[in-house]
């Protein structure tokens, strides 16, 4: 009984393709927690901190009103700068795809040139790199991929990648913005409920930053390296917010 590894006992043309598909989950995978991070990690900081400096004025309709209108209007920019990126990077990848095709077609010694150039760079002599050369020379799509993975370095987008950018940043910037202004939803004293609504961004804060970096880096101590960063810089937005909008409305009683 054969006792090679299922990957193995496979056919080559098998192992390439499982091999690409797990390689196109593992960054379709990074892509949604990288959107996740940035929306969540926005949504916490930018409308707290908004509440937060609203909190000045002492009016928990102010604060939610004004909380509201910031935190749909941030969840569609968000989704729309997120929707409008993926798109310009699938325009990008088409327009030098469609470059490499044309130089390949046109100019292949250069192009030859060019992978004994790229290879050459990881310690591959000439002689070596000639026969991957010859390869590609064979067969002109996997020489563009080649290309486009080694010379320019740019991951062919998925076509659903931008709506799923777009959902994904959108809900998590929602959610993120949400969390802090529940209490002032539940609670009439503005003042209490800004001690209500630090504590729960505190909180979830410091769990949020140490689970995307556990997540990613897979260590605690990149977790907790990751909760004081994530901690650190809501704060300050807070404060700031707070800061301005309580100088500008004691400037204005003065005046």
């Amino acid at each position: 009984m054969s006792t090679l590894p299922i990957s193995m006992a496979m056919p080559l043309r098998d192992r390439r393709l499982t091999t690409h598909a797990d390689s196109e989950q593992h960054h379709q995978f990074e892509a949604i927690v990288r959107d996740i991070v940035i929306g969540f990690a926005d949504g916490m900081t930018v409308p707290f901190a908004l509440t937060a400096g609203l909190s000045s004025l002492g009016s928990s309709k102010l604060v939610i009103i004004g909380g509201l209108a910031e935190l749909f209007s941030g969840s569609i920019s968000m989704g729309l700068g997120a929707y409008l990126a993926a798109i310009t990077d699938r325009d990008r990848y088409k327009s030098e795809e469609a470059r490499e095709r044309e130089e390949i077609s046109s100019q292949p010694t250069a192009e030859q040139e060019e992978i004994h150039a790229i290879l050459f760079q990881y310690g591959i002599s000439r002689e070596a790199s000639q026969a991957v050369a010859d390869c590609l020379a064979d067969n002109n799509e996997h020489w563009i991929r080649f290309m486009m993975d080694f010379e320019l370095r740019l991951e062919k987008p998925s076509r659903s990648r931008a709506w799923i950018s777009a959902a994904t940043m959108g809900f998590a910037y929602f959610i993120g913005g949400l969390l802090p202004m529940i209490p002032y939803f539940a609670i009439h004293n503005v003042l209490h409920a800004l001690f209500v609504s630090i504590g729960i961004t505190v909180v979830t804060l410091f769990s949020f930053g140490f689970i995307k970096n556990f997540v990613v880096i897979k260590t605690k101590r990149a977790g907790l390296y990751g909760a004081a960063q994530t901690l650190i810089v809501g704060t300050i937005a807070a404060a700031t917010s707070y800061g301005i909008v309580y100088g500008i409305d004691h400037s204005n009683i003065h005046t």
